[in-house]
């Protein structure tokens, strides 16, 4: 195999973008076949080649009996006999080991499509998982690069005479793989001329790519290979799409080689006339700036919520028999953020369940209730206010039970929830168990999750270090909810010193209203998550951590928490 490089050199000397080729390990490999029609027999012969970094590491190649007689035109093609394979092991004997040396590889064939669907279809009959690996064929690439003056035909023969394969193809499996190790090599240099220099920029070489777009890869050159947020615009300057990436430079340039299938995408980068960039200090802070940017410009072509303030929340009307309701402005008092109104509705239901709150929307007079009860009361499910056989003392209880349990002081609903649950389980109601444990499970999460972030939106300001697995810490000034800073201590630099220059830069922060003082929810879920990462610290905090009012203090809200990890195991 001559493909112009010396031996033991690299596969190909493209740039460190993506996964570079010559760390890809490659399996080439070909099937010979009773016919063209995949199923769980059929094949009668295997062929593969292991490469990696321009070297051949290993090879497979058996016979398989294929269960089924030869057609006579398919023993000329290839020379394979009945008589040949009448001793092979059958397929589902030979899959193992074939699984085995194909693992955690790219595979690579001639006709792809076409072996890839017998393996498949072997698979599929014998009981074994096919793996959904990477898959290149080299037709379709030889039919991107190579043009028809060069080569009457793509036909694996043609193209090794082509590229000169040390070769000779000739029906057989091993022979045919071996030449196309041959093949695939001179098309990867060919390719790597035009800009494909990854793995992932070798899978997304698609023909609905255009030039034109593939020319806009210019704009990209000039980010930086650092983690940040991403502005495509338009040619008014407009705010096509915000995105954020680890590495800006190597994600931007992914949109220009077909990486995005997407419809609504490809449309976008068609568009953009320019990509600005927001360099930042670490993920973090590219995750929260993304957000913010998405809210200021609300671009078109983002999936994304263009509004993150707008989450729901359940909140007690103001009434002389208080119910619950799901709104969408949050004040004081409320429980959540909620993603979606039916998580809302949910915790909402199953809330006035534990607490005897009605689930009626009238409005119920104090002095001169009016009304027939409903089914629920006849269930013994609510108190009928509404018919006079409550007053409002009476309905009290639960009123106070609900704030209570919203301000993190009381836990009676959920612990009569609870109780509620083995009653059901106890009289052998496993169905409406399983459905009232599902319900509860989701308001202890909500419940739990509500706490958490209304707990960091109080603190006026939390400073945590996390490592940034290179031996340093990356830092945040977290200020009522939001990221008053961001900044690195390298590995070797002492992090005070960089945390008191933060904490003297950082973004002043007052106090709103509402449970997340003013917060942005989405904004504080994305600084809780990154707070509860593995080796995360706290720093300092002006903040005295109080305990619950409750009688027990912490010891029911971590009882409250075991709780919600057992129903979830349960309904897992």
């Amino acid at each position: 195999m001559d493909t112009g490089r010396r031996p033991g050199a690299a596969q190909l000397a493209f740039d460190e973008l993506g996964t570079p080729l010559r760390d890809i390990t490659f399996v080439v490999f070909d099937l010979e076949t009773t016919g063209t029609k995949p199923g769980p027999d059929g094949i009668t012969e295997i062929g593969a080649v292991k490469i990696r970094a321009g070297e051949i590491v290993g090879e497979f190649a058996t016979f398989v009996n294929p269960g089924m007689p030869i057609p006579p035109q398919i023993v000329e093609l290839t020379g394979i006999t009945g008589a040949m394979v009448y001793d092979a092991p059958r397929i589902e004997r030979v899959l193992p080991s074939f699984l085995e040396f194909i693992s955690g590889a790219v595979l690579v064939a001639h006709n792809a499509p076409f072996d890839t669907g017998f393996m498949r279809a072997a698979c599929e009959g014998h009981g074994y998982h096919w793996p959904k690996a990477a898959v290149v064929c080299t037709v379709r690439l030889a039919r991107r690069v190579i043009s028809r003056d060069e080569t009457p035909s793509y036909r694996l023969s043609a193209l090794a005479a082509l590229f000169g394969a040390r070769t000779t193809p000739n029906h057989r499996a091993l022979a045919d793989a071996r030449a196309t190790v041959d093949v695939l090599h001179a098309l990867l240099e060919r390719v790597g001329n035009l800009g494909v220099h990854t793995l992932e920029e070798l899978l997304d070489y698609l023909p609905e790519v255009t030039p034109a777009q593939r020319r806009k890869r210019s704009l990209a050159e000039h980010l930086p290979s650092r983690p940040g947020v991403y502005l495509f615009r338009g040619p008014s300057d407009e705010v096509l799409y915000v995105g954020t990436s680890g590495d800006l430079r190597r994600r931007v340039r992914q949109y220009f080689t077909g990486s995005e299938s997407r419809g609504r995408i490809r449309e976008m980068v068609a568009l953009a006339e320019r990509v600005d960039a927001v360099e930042c200090a670490h993920a973090l802070e590219a995750a929260v700036r993304e957000l913010r940017l998405i809210a200021a410009h609300r671009p078109m072509y983002n999936r994304r919520s263009k509004n993150p303030r707008h989450a729901w929340w359940v909140a007690l009307t103001e009434e002389a028999f208080p119910r619950l309701s799901v709104v969408r402005m949050p004040r004081d008092g409320m429980l959540g953020p909620f993603r979606s109104q039916t998580d809302a509705r949910s915790a909402a239901d199953t809330l006035a369940g534990a607490s005897g709150l009605r689930t009626c929307t009238q409005r119920i007079s104090a002095t001169a209730p009016s009304g027939k009860p409903c089914v629920l009361a006849e269930l013994g499910r609510c108190g009928a206010p509404c018919a006079g056989q409550q007053t409002v003392e009476e309905y009290r209880p639960g009123v106070l039970a609900v704030s209570g349990l919203i301000a993190g002081t009381d836990g009676r609903p959920l612990r009569a929830a609870a109780d509620q649950l083995a009653r059901l389980s106890s009289a052998e109601h496993f169905e409406q168990a399983a459905q009232h444990r599902d319900q509860l499970a989701g308001l202890i999460r909500a419940v739990g999750r509500a706490h958490r972030l209304s707990a960091l939106a109080g603190i006026p300001e939390l400073i945590a270090a996390g490592p940034d697995g290179k031996g340093g810490w990356e830092l945040a000034v977290i200020r009522h909810g939001r990221l008053a800073s961001a900044g690195v201590a390298r590995r070797g630099v002492p992090p005070m010193p960089v945390v008191e220059l933060l904490v003297a830069s950082a973004e002043t922060v007052l106090p709103g209203p509402g449970p997340l003082f003013g917060a942005i929810s989405e904004e504080v879920r994305i600084l809780l998550r990154w707070l509860t990462r593995p080796g995360v610290r706290l720093v300092r905090t002006t903040h005295p951590w109080a305990e619950p009012a409750a009688a027990g203090g912490w010891q029911e809200w971590l009882d409250l928490a075991a709780s919600a990890t057992a129903l979830e195991q349960v309904a897992g």
